[in-house]
């Protein structure tokens, strides 16, 4: 199947690299934008084995400039973009007072002004056509922040409110392009190992951890039948709806655990090099040092992955609700009637004597 073309930036690594391989198994051709060009060229050849072609073009985010050359190149060498995934990240791990002014900039340069700069170089594209899929990488720390985090978690809390005006621009004027955001859990991606960190210890998503394999899955599902939003992952619904009703305790919460929590004591790889300014050397595929403690399926996940038989499920389920309810009602009727008020000595005596007169009037006749 020719799905058309798909863009992904951040490509190169992590979510994005798995994001690339589920597009190009899914039928699309596929453009990686992207610093490393190792990674980059890696990410070309996996779209290449699965039979789509594949275009690597080294792009910094940050430069709108650079993002807009890369969408006209994409344009010319494989034909109109109908997808665009803004995933490009890089973070900080510090306390705010501690984070240098010009690389809480740079984080929120790449992670929230990347997404601007991505959604404006496939608008320009996609509008005049009328068609296209815009999918922004979101996460649940765009609804909760956390310590440590401070420059990641403001980039993706604006990625959201972004979206809101986006969404109501374009439906305005009504048009058929979509875009839709996809947060994710914690994953276990390169981001951990080369993320700047002022920890002592070797920086960790915190736990439960997903592998970034099936959150892939949910981001190109949205892609192909684009919904404005979804949570993947226990942890993200659990995250959103408890900040929601009860902020005070997730604040004690993260006040006991939220430094713990985002440190590792027991990690194989080192740690490399920051990629905050540079990209660090290599092709680094997918997936970070915390395999032995990812999850690849959950029942959340499985089910915004598997719609279809998750409606079935719930409306099976809804059914036989429905029809076994008047009987579960009437059961349970029956078992709160009350029960006849036991007669008193007084009342029985009256009722022997009543019962007597009639059996004596009975004889005589």
């Amino acid at each position: 199947m020719n799905r058309g073309v798909a863009v992904v930036t951040g490509g190169s690594a992590g979510l994005g690299r798995a994001i690339v391989r589920e597009l190009a198994a899914r039928g699309f051709d596929v453009a990686v934008l992207a610093r490393g060009e190792d990674g980059v060229a890696g990410a070309v050849k996996d779209v290449e084995a699965a039979g789509r072609r594949g275009l690597g073009i080294p792009t910094d985010v940050a430069d709108h400039e650079q993002v807009d050359a890369a969408a006209e190149r994409v344009e010319r060498e494989l034909g109109p973009i109908e997808v665009w995934v803004n995933d490009a990240m890089v973070s900080v791990f510090a306390e705010f007072w501690h984070i240098e002014p010009k690389d809480f900039e740079r984080a929120v340069a790449v992670d929230f002004m990347g997404y601007a700069n991505g959604t404006r170089a496939a608008l320009k594209h996609m509008r005049p056509r009328n068609r296209g899929a815009i999918v922004q990488v979101g996460s649940a720390l765009g609804h909760r922040g956390i310590p440590l985090q401070s420059a990641y978690c403001s980039s993706k809390g604006a990625i959201t409110r972004f979206n809101e005006s986006l969404v109501v621009e374009l439906l305005h004027e009504k048009s058929k392009v979509t875009v839709s955001q996809v947060d994710m859990p914690a994953m276990n991606t390169m981001q951990f190992d080369w993320v700047k960190s002022d920890l002592p210890k070797h920086a960790q998503p915190v736990p439960p951890i997903y592998q970034p394999e099936i959150c892939a899955k949910a981001v190109v599902d949205v892609a192909i039948s684009p919904r404005r939003r979804t949570w993947v992952g226990e942890s993200t619904v659990f995250t959103i709806i408890g900040n929601r009703l009860a902020t005070r305790v997730a604040d004690w919460q993260l006040i006991r655990s939220g430094y713990k929590s985002q440190q590792a004591d027991d990690v194989d790889l080192t740690t490399l090099p920051p990629n905050l300014y540079d990209p660090v050397p290599g092709d680094h595929g997918a997936h970070g040092a915390f395999d032995r403690r990812s999850v690849s399926i959950t029942p959340q996940t499985w089910a915004i992955t598997h719609r279809p038989a998750t409606v079935a499920i719930g409306t099976g389920a809804l059914t036989a609700l429905v029809v076994s309810l008047p009987r579960i009602l009437r059961g349970g009727a029956r078992a709160a009637a009350p029960l006849a008020k036991p007669a008193g000595k007084k009342a029985v005596q009256i009722a022997a004597r009543r019962a007597g007169r009639r059996l004596t009037g009975a004889v005589r006749h």
